[in-house]
């Protein structure tokens, strides 16, 4: 049987209000009382019952987040962070997944807020039809957009600025003797995949071909693939510089052009976008634009707990300048 409150308050001669201030930390107790409590706990191996603790505080010391995919690499890399974050602060993390559907994200959100976590993060999958979910979670609990975001703001937000490392990623290219570039990324569904592309499509200035190639498919292995070999149809016109939305996109679009003997950096140059783990395990290396995500973790935890301290922060929105990382797959 487990040990209770009660025999702890007996074995070290206090009442059971006294044990319980101890053990929570609670005031009003003397230090000599609180030590007796702390070790007659620790001779009965006394395990506290953290629902019932809980339910007298009203607080879980529990973060749910919702991420569209966790085979994702950058999404289970982003999990990571933000858990060691959480940990930091004595709070435990809760993990959902939509699959890119929001009706599976609205039914995660209301799971985790049924489980009464003290807090939100979602990355919403959708920047339209997400929209009604999250808002209403953000009225029962603090909550922040992690990565992705909501159409047109609304609510607190923690992200990269998509659209400066596209740019980065262009200049570089050109820089590098580019002529002619393509951008492979995601229909813009989500508000990460609308910024890169927007922020190719503002680049034009500085390509001398312009950048009127765009192809658009999802955020995969297989349509790197597909765009690769669409690329490949008519070899004449292969372009000197692929811009891809992310790597898992660039990593598809290096092993098509690796399979049909084209040289990379010589005659086609590469970059991605998040540097997942897997970028500079290509072949050749990746370049790639990388989001710091450790940075990113601080700040979206760090936001929810200025909310849960009773800070008056409920719109901050914070965009970080992500960093272009240059290796193998471009020419320095």
């Amino acid at each position: 049987m487990s040990v209770t409150i009660k025999e702890v308050a007996e074995r070290a001669g206090v009442s059971v209000a006294t044990a319980s201030r101890a053990l929570s930390g609670g005031r009003g107790v003397r230090p000599a009382n609180r030590e007796r409590v702390l070790r007659a706990a620790r001779e009965l191996e006394y395990e506290p019952n953290a629902v019932a603790a809980a339910l007298r505080s009203r607080t879980t010391n529990s973060v749910g987040i919702v991420v569209p995919r966790i085979s994702n690499p950058f999404f289970a890399t982003l999990v990571e962070a933000v858990e060691r974050e959480a940990a930091r602060g004595g709070r435990g993390l809760l993990l959902s997944t939509s699959r890119y559907d929001p009706e599976v994200e609205a039914g995660q959100l209301k799971s985790l807020l049924d489980r009464r976590v003290d807090a939100l993060i979602a990355v919403p999958c959708h920047s339209e039809r997400s929209r009604a979910a999250i808002e209403a979670a953000g009225q029962r609990v603090p909550t922040v957009q992690l990565d992705l975001c909501l159409d047109g703001g609304g609510g607190s937000w923690v992200g990269v600025d998509s659209e400066a490392g596209i740019l980065s990623a262009v200049e570089h290219l050109v820089g590098a003797g580019a002529r002619t570039l393509a951008y492979v990324g995601s229909e813009p569904t989500d508000s990460s995949a609308q910024a890169r592309l927007d922020g190719y499509r503002g680049a034009a200035p500085l390509c001398p071909g312009g950048t009127d190639r765009v192809l658009l498919g999802d955020f995969s292995l297989e349509w790197g693939h597909r765009a690769a070999r669409r690329l490949l149809e008519n070899r004449r016109e292969l372009p000197e510089g692929i811009v891809c939305g992310n790597d898992t996109i660039a990593l598809g679009v290096l092993r098509e052009l690796a399979r049909n003997g084209v040289d990379v950096p010589g005659r086609v140059m590469v970059t991605g976008f998040d540097d997942i783990p897997f970028a500079e395990l290509a072949e050749p290396p990746l370049t790639t634009v990388r989001q710091p995500l450790e940075q990113l973790a601080a700040e979206a935890v760090r936001t929810l707990a200025t909310r849960l301290g009773g800070g008056e922060e409920p719109h901050r929105r914070v965009a970080i300048a992500p960093e272009l990382v240059v290796r193998g797959s471009t020419r320095a």
